[in-house]
């Protein structure tokens, strides 16, 4: 009985045949194994229609091609294509398109209307597939590249820790809809950081500016002449200091500015202080006026 050969192209010899030559035969069928574990080949495709991987049987090396496991696809299409493979290939494949100009590369079975993979115009990712032979009619080749966590995959990423990612300047973290929902800027000798940080039960978890300079302010900006706002629609909004300190309110970053301080304490004051010459000044449409419920004197006009 003569050899038969599997879908790859590996010989399987019959007994009581091809002696003296077993030796020869079964290395080149450890190397068509090694191929089809992970052997790689550039495969250049025809620029439109259909590009056919070959099977060469008993044979290694680059004409086996369907037997690799790593295949990088080059041409600079002139359409859309096809990469087909015989019905009888199982493999799986990891694949890289590296064509040119605008065109879609479909890899399929060379007949039926199984399942096909197909990298879109403009698509020059890498795929992980697998190809099934499952029907000898209608057999499949599965994308499984969802399974795993690529460049370009589109991925949901559960308990897992990120420890320096980094994102260039403009980048964002995203909402389900893709849509920016935080966005990191950078300069060019960065030294200050934001640090945000959790909190146990009935703390607040603070926005903090940390490392780098001992003394630096954090910034809220709005855009152009929009407020910083606190609290919700449905309640009052309360401002305070953090411990037994007081809050001091003043104009830019603390220059020529006058203070309105809080005073922290039992009975703690409030004061206002004028800048330098500057005045204390109340005003209002038709009568200006100070009062208090307290010992205050009430001023008017």
């Amino acid at each position: 009985m003569a050899s038969t050969y599997t879908g790859l192209g590996v010989q399987l010899m019959t007994t009581g045949e091809k002696a003296g030559t077993w030796g020869t035969l079964t290395n080149t069928n450890w190397n068509i194994i090694e191929q089809i574990s992970g052997g790689y080949l550039s495969q250049a495709l025809n620029t439109t229609g259909a590009t056919t991987l070959a099977v060469s049987d008993g044979a290694s090396g680059d004409a086996n091609q369907v037997a690799h496991s790593v295949l990088n696809f080059t041409a600079a299409l002139a359409g859309n294509v096809t990469v087909t493979i015989p019905l009888d290939v199982q493999q799986v494949y990891i694949i890289k398109n590296s064509t040119t100009e605008a065109y879609s590369v479909e890899f399929k079975y060379v007949t039926g209307s199984g399942g096909s993979v197909t990298w879109a115009s403009g698509d020059r990712g890498t795929k992980i597939v697998y190809a099934t032979a499952n029907d000898g009619t209608n057999p499949d080749i599965i994308d499984a590249t969802s399974a795993f966590v690529t460049a370009t995959s589109t991925t949901t990423l559960s308990n897992k820790t990120l420890t320096e990612p980094k994102f260039v300047d403009g980048g964002f973290i995203a909402d389900s809809t893709g849509a920016e929902t935080l966005v990191f800027g950078e300069v060019s000798t960065p030294l200050n950081e934001v640090k945000i940080t959790n909190a146990a039960t009935g703390t607040a978890g603070p926005i903090i500016a940390s490392q780098g300079q001992t003394n630096v302010n954090l910034q809220l900006r709005p855009a152009g002449t929009g407020m910083i706002t606190t609290g919700t629609a449905a309640a009052h909004s309360t401002i305070s200091s953090k411990g037994a300190y007081n809050l001091i309110l003043e104009t830019n970053e603390g220059t020529n500015a006058g203070t309105v301080t809080l005073e922290d304490g039992a009975n703690g004051e409030i004061t206002l202080t004028p800048n330098g010459t500057g005045v204390v000044a109340v005003e209002g449409s038709m009568n200006p006026s100070v009062s208090s419920t307290g010992k205050a004197l009430v001023l008017g006009f």
